[in-house]
């Protein structure tokens, strides 16, 4: 079999991984896939078990938050140095392990919003376009106090600074797979984008 389908698989297969549904069942035995927004990610961890232990609930959202970037991270780094494949192929593993996440084949094609595994993925090519969008995403996040807000705000300046920054994108030469994830990231915010203009999204206290 071809070493890219391998690839291509791992990454979607380990990019599907729902840890925030794994942990929240380890450490607080609760079905976070059945709470708030049934969301698999780190704020919907927070925001729901809050209540019942909020230091437990921030350990276990951060916790989500590392997983999910690393889900990302690691197959891609195994990929480039163990098997030294091309860049092509890591950028399309890239894509792969947001879409594992966002459409987990083991959540029946739920999931989470793509945001850690996004910025997992997009560390390995993007450094400083990240560092920059995490500052727009600290600083929204701080000010106004709403996830969903500072995620898109954040999204918005990872596309932007990809542009500035490196309008022929290394190797590559296309911004598609930054435009695929984004797009992705954004459909799986739709919801929050409606309560968002409806000034009915909750805040994160």
């Amino acid at each position: 079999m071809n070493e890219n389908l391998i690839a291509y698989a791992v990454a979607y297969l380990i990019g599907s991984i729902p840890f925030g549904l794994v942990l929240s069942k380890i450490f607080a035995g609760e079905d976070i896939t059945k709470l708030g927004s049934n969301s698999i990610g780190a704020t919907n961890v927070l925001r729901s078990l809050k209540d019942k232990n909020p230091s437990l609930a921030k350990k276990i959202a951060i916790l989500t938050v590392v997983c999910d970037a690393l889900k990302g991270i690691i197959p891609i780094l195994v990929a480039k140095f163990v098997f030294e494949l091309d860049e092509r192929t890591l950028w399309s593993m890239a894509v792969l392990a947001v879409v594992g996440h966002c459409f987990s084949v083991y959540l029946k094609f739920n999931g989470g919003k793509g945001i850690a595994t996004g910025a997992g993925v997009l560390a390995i090519f993007l450094p400083i376009e990240l560092c920059l969008a995490l500052l727009v995403w600290f600083i929204v996040g701080k000010v106004l106090k709403i996830s969903s807000l500072a995620s898109l705000s954040a999204l918005v300046a990872i596309v932007a600074f990809s542009f500035i920054l490196h309008y022929d994108m290394p190797v590559i030469h296309t911004h598609a797979p930054l435009l695929i994830i984004a797009t992705i990231v954004l459909y799986k915010h739709i919801p929050n984008i409606i309560r968002l203009i409806k000034g009915q999204e909750k805040k994160v206290i």
